[in-house]
């Protein structure tokens, strides 16, 4: 994906967080999925990266426990269970010159599964977080989210066709981030289904009692 085509990127606050190693497991991987995407965004986290690494040189040295030594050889002594990485599979195809991101190696994804007329998703399993709350959402074009907001953060890597939810459009390689602040409903434009992958903190809020109820049981 061209940066050139991306038109939303993360904020320098979310990539110095992922420098950081600060964000949990979800957001970190709907995050890497869009700068393996964007070079854009791989550069100016190469900035951040040594940005922090200098001012880690300029730190005081501090003094470490007595058996920091020892716990660090026992750990890396440790054996280590790595999970086997599973293929993606069962998927759609993607148009020429797009692809699945690199950072679902090693996930399991299960079957799409039917949401709502048009709409269906799919699980993502994250091996080394099961409690990763991360999903692929594939919704057919005119098809819509019902209007919502969100009890925490969603972070949106937009994989394939489109989506408008009143604040702008979002397309292939653009990335999004909804807070409390933002009530929407996207709705995916003409032309093409739109295939989304998600990380959700906490619940999306929907409007209707209908779906709160199906988002509860989907685990949105």
């Amino acid at each position: 994906m061209s940066s050139a085509r991306i038109q939303h990127h993360p904020g320098d606050d979310l990539l110095l967080a992922l420098a950081a190693g600060q964000l949990p497991t979800a957001p970190a991987l709907v995050l890497t999925a869009h700068v393996d995407g964007c070079a854009q965004c791989q550069e100016q986290l190469r900035v951040l990266e040594a940005a922090g690494g200098a001012l880690l040189q300029d730190l005081a040295p501090a003094a470490l426990r007595g058996d920091a030594l020892a716990r660090t050889l026992a750990a890396i002594d440790a054996p280590q269970t790595v999970p086997a990485a599973v293929p993606v599979q069962g998927l759609p195809p993607l148009p020429a010159g797009a692809h699945w991101p690199a950072a679902l190696a090693g996930c399991r994804i299960t079957r799409w599964r039917w949401m709502a007329p048009g709409m269906r998703y799919a699980r993502v399993r994250v091996p080394r977080d099961p409690a990763a709350n991360v999903v692929l959402l594939r919704i057919a074009a005119g098809m819509y989210l019902a209007q919502h907001t969100h009890s925490e953060r969603e972070f949106t890597q937009v994989l394939h066709g489109s989506f408008h939810d009143g604040r702008a459009q979002f397309s292939a390689g653009d990335f999004d981030a909804a807070d409390t602040q933002v009530h929407h409903q996207p709705v995916v434009q003409a032309g093409s289904e739109c295939i989304c992958l998600a990380s959700i903190e906490g619940r999306l809020e929907f409007d209707g009692w209908f779906a709160r109820t199906l988002g509860a049981l989907v685990g949105m």
